[in-house]
């Protein structure tokens, strides 16, 4: 079973910037994408920004220009670059991992990290 762990929420000013990483662990798996969504409160899970094994990348129209995904595919880590933060990219941050094990492929996600941008 694969698990995510992310870390590099926080509470941060409007126009400031945070990171966020995320790891994947377990044994026996491959990662064909992995990425980024994000949840505020009443609304629903959205795609921030998604990264193929071969780097290839999509954005959400609200984070293009800002925020740059990145992955490290032999430390299956996959990380988060967010610049100029906007109050509205406040949300709760969650891992995603396309898995691929043994043929079958499954989703995996991550507990969330919270971000808040407040001044």
């Amino acid at each position: 079973q694969v698990q995510l762990v992310e870390s590099g929420g926080g509470l941060v000013q409007p126009g400031g910037s945070l990171r966020l990483s995320c790891v994947a662990s377990g044994s026996d798996f491959a990662i064909p994408a992995m990425g980024w969504y994000r949840q505020a409160p009443g609304k629903e899970r959205e795609l921030v920004a998604i990264i193929t094994s071969g780097s290839s990348t999509n954005y959400a129209d609200s984070v293009k220009g800002r925020f740059t995904i990145s992955r490290d595919n032999p430390k299956n880590t996959v990380l988060l670059q967010m610049n100029s933060l906007k109050p509205e990219d406040t949300a709760v941050y969650y891992c995603y991992a396309r898995i691929v094990s043994r043929a079958i492929a499954t989703n995996a996600w991550g507990q969330g990290t919270q971000v808040t941008v407040s001044s």
